[in-house]
């Protein structure tokens, strides 16, 4: 709105030198339109600034029907401005400039086709005679042109409007893909540093509860043996010791999340492991009965990790994927090579999905939505990733599902 608020400003000063140079009657046709347009672009600017507020929700319709009328005006001024010999056909390649930042590749084609029709059917009416509606005679105007001559400039407009489109809408694109994934390293850094900080408040808390932990499960195993014939006394020891069981795996979950170990790392075969953990987890009762899990990899993915660590991270994303589902439902696992030459991994789910606050959240230890949840798992699978230099991102929406994506470096097999 501001560049058009500019352009208006030189649209009018323009027309003013113009006609001071050219001794032109402000009153003739041309001239009064050219100030008549330049003064209806700075009162849209106005009024578009005035409803910005007001229209964020259909902000795409304003921003296609914003579009549209610059068209219309850049046609209008290539009308008064002589037609076919007009110097100003450049301004379309400005719309499908702009126009590629906010409404991408596939919006600004659409912009080209929309000012390549324009630009033809404007020199088409010029050329059958029936352009001059104002009857001002060609005073800016220029000469006769022929149908051969309108055909190029046609032609010319087209594939000038069509490059600039291909070219802006892919570096638009290209600009919008690397901004969402420099927020999504930053969250991912944010992340680390924050399960950082945590993990080494965690690893002394755990080892404090751990050693008198042990301690108490050793002295209530010994009171054990003293108390088998009181059923009463034997039925609080039990639970005790189921008590303190839990609170022992606990501690382990939480000392794994603060420091987890890098393991014995091997080159692994992402399409053989992912294949043995779908075939494990389909064949789980509760699960492979209403749980599809479809499968999408290449066959040359190579990772450095321990095996027994990546079963360990798929099969909780696998784990929270199906529980995310109510009834039946479908999980699909892609393996691909990324543009930034890691090897990434995703695993989506069609279940109840997650809003936003909760996906910024999911991380963080003891953060759960399960009722028995202890919080850890998300925590302890992205510590694991740690280790091994990947990263985890993940998409959600509230009905549609959630989409896991882990970014993993490919192994060396040059060594």
């Amino acid at each position: 709105m501001s560049i058009r608020f500019l352009f208006a400003v030189l649209l009018l000063g323009s027309t003013l030198a113009y006609q001071v140079g050219s001794q032109f009657d402000p009153q003739e046709t041309p001239i009064a339109i050219l100030y008549g347009l330049a003064g209806a672009i700075v009162l849209m600017s106005a009024v578009y600034g005035a409803l910005a507020p007001l229209t964020k929700r259909y902000q795409r319709i304003v921003i296609y029907g914003q579009i549209t009328i610059d068209t219309l005006c850049i046609t209008l001024i290539i009308f008064v401005t002589g037609g076919y010999s007009s110097v100003f056909s450049f301004l379309y390649l400005l719309v499908v400039i702009y126009s590629s930042v906010f409404v991408f590749k596939r919006g600004s084609l659409l912009v080209a086709v929309l000012c390549s029709f324009q630009f033809a059917i404007l020199l088409v009416l010029e050329l059958n005679g029936t352009i001059d509606l104002f009857g001002y005679g060609g005073s800016i105007t220029g000469s006769a042109i022929t149908g051969i001559q309108v055909l190029q400039k046609c032609v010319i407009m087209t594939v000038a409007c069509f490059s600039v489109a291909l070219l802006s809408g892919y570096l638009s694109d290209q600009e919008r893909q690397s901004k969402a994934e420099l927020v999504a390293m930053e969250a991912h850094l944010g992340r680390v540093q924050n399960l950082a900080q945590i993990g080494e408040m965690a690893a002394g808390l755990a080892h404090e509860i751990k050693n008198p932990l042990a301690s108490l499960s050793g002295a209530i195993q010994i009171l054990k043996g003293e108390m088998e014939n009181n059923q009463d006394n034997m039925r609080l020891v039990h639970i005790v010791l189921r008590e303190t069981d839990r609170l022992s795996s606990l501690v382990n979950n939480f000392l794994t999340f603060a420091r987890p170990s890098a393991g014995r790392t091997e080159w692994v075969n992402l399409a053989d492991a992912m294949a043995e953990m779908v075939t494990l987890f389909e064949k789980d009762g509760s699960i492979g009965l209403r749980v599809k899990v479809d499968l999408d990899i290449i066959s040359d993915a190579y990772v450095e990790i321990d095996p027994l660590q990546l079963r360990q991270v798929i099969w909780n994303l696998l784990l929270n994927g199906a529980e995310s589902i109510e009834n039946e439902g479908r999980i699909k696992i892609t393996v691909q090579k990324h543009k930034s030459e890691r090897i990434m991994v995703s695993i989506a789910d069609d279940g109840c999905g997650m809003d936003e606050q909760t996906v910024k959240t999911i991380f963080n230890p003891f953060f759960t939505t399960k009722p028995n949840g202890t919080g850890l798992g998300l925590s302890i699978v992205y510590r694991i990733l740690e280790t091994y230099d990947c990263r985890m991102d993940v998409q959600s929406k509230l009905g549609q599902g959630s989409i896991f994506t882990l970014y993993f470096k490919p192994a060396d097999r040059t060594v």
